[in-house]
């Protein structure tokens, strides 16, 4: 769980993360993140507040914010936004998905800076996404658009914690390419990480090299498929797995460039994602200091 202090114009004045603990009920988490929020807003001096932001994972109901994180077991239904409007009377509380907001985050004050039409998306744990089109991000009829790990990019690919095949999300996020690579002979039989696969892949180690390819061609394929459908200028890549850096971007552009055929999407940019770790935490902020752009809801 992470909390910020965000100002008008994106500059995070103070920020503090804890872990989730692990098993906790939905009360001890709630506890868990007032406390996480009550430290950075004493840390910069409790300032009168324009509104609460949130990005939480998956999946919600939404706008109206009750929440059943896949990760976050305690929480299933919990009505997140409810509880934050009665902890804060009277002030905004805007919530919405994890990935949307570190989407929103690059568009405003990251790499899709200055561009109107953007797809910003977190390869790690799981893939996700969110769309900014005309300046203005996109929903969908459920709060759901801009979810790219579940573009199907292989329909005789390996099946998805989503009951599909193929998606993008069961080649490219890091638990499943470890899985891969091991049922390949690499690290066989032990605890390995996305982060160990990369490292191994510098090295020079052909299994790991060939994960990394994997999720690069995935991507690229899933990439060319958005931008052939919404006439992107930039696509930002960001989560654990993009500082694997060209070992991951290479395969990418390889294969976005093989499946991008059209004229206009041709010219996309992908770039990696500039705002780290800070990128989820700004995207919420603008929820509130650039409605007009982020929140459709109210």
């Amino acid at each position: 769980m992470a909390a910020g202090v965000v100002l008008p114009g994106g500059r995070v004045a103070a920020h503090d993360r804890t872990p989730t603990p692990p098993g906790a009920d939905a009360e001890t988490l709630w506890r868990t993140l007032l406390a996480v929020v009550g430290k950075v807003t004493a840390e910069a001096g409790d300032p009168p507040l324009a509104g609460v932001g949130v990005g939480c994972g998956g999946p919600m109901t939404w706008p109206a914010a009750e929440v059943s994180p896949l990760n976050i077991p305690g929480w299933r239904g919990f009505p997140l936004r409810d509880r934050l409007r009665d902890r804060y009377p009277g002030l905004p509380v805007r919530v919405h998905n994890d990935a949307v907001c570190v989407a929103i985050g690059e568009h405003w004050r990251g790499a899709g800076r200055g561009h109107r039409d953007v797809l910003g998306m977190v390869v790690s744990t799981g893939v996700g996404g969110g769309l900014i089109l005309d300046g203005r991000l996109v929903d969908g009829a459920s709060g759901n658009a801009g979810h790219i790990g579940h573009v199907v990019v292989d329909p005789d690919g390996p099946p998805c914690a989503c009951g599909g095949r193929g998606c993008l999300e069961a080649i490219a996020r890091g638990p499943g390419l470890v899985a891969w690579a091991q049922g390949e002979g690499w690290r066989p039989g032990r605890s390995a990480t996305g982060a160990d696969l990369a490292d191994d892949a510098r090295r020079g180690d052909p299994v790991a090299a060939a994960a990394m390819r994997r999720a690069g061609h995935a991507l690229g394929v899933a990439i060319a498929s958005a931008t052939h459908l919404c006439d992107l200028e930039v696509a930002a890549v960001g989560g654990g797995l993009s500082q694997a850096g060209p070992l991951l971007f290479d395969p990418l552009e390889e294969a976005l460039r093989t499946h991008a055929r059209m004229h206009f999407a041709r010219q996309v940019a992908v770039v990696p994602a500039t705002l780290g770790q800070a990128a989820g935490l700004v995207g919420a902020a603008a929820l509130v200091h650039e409605a007009g752009a982020y929140w459709n809801a109210d």
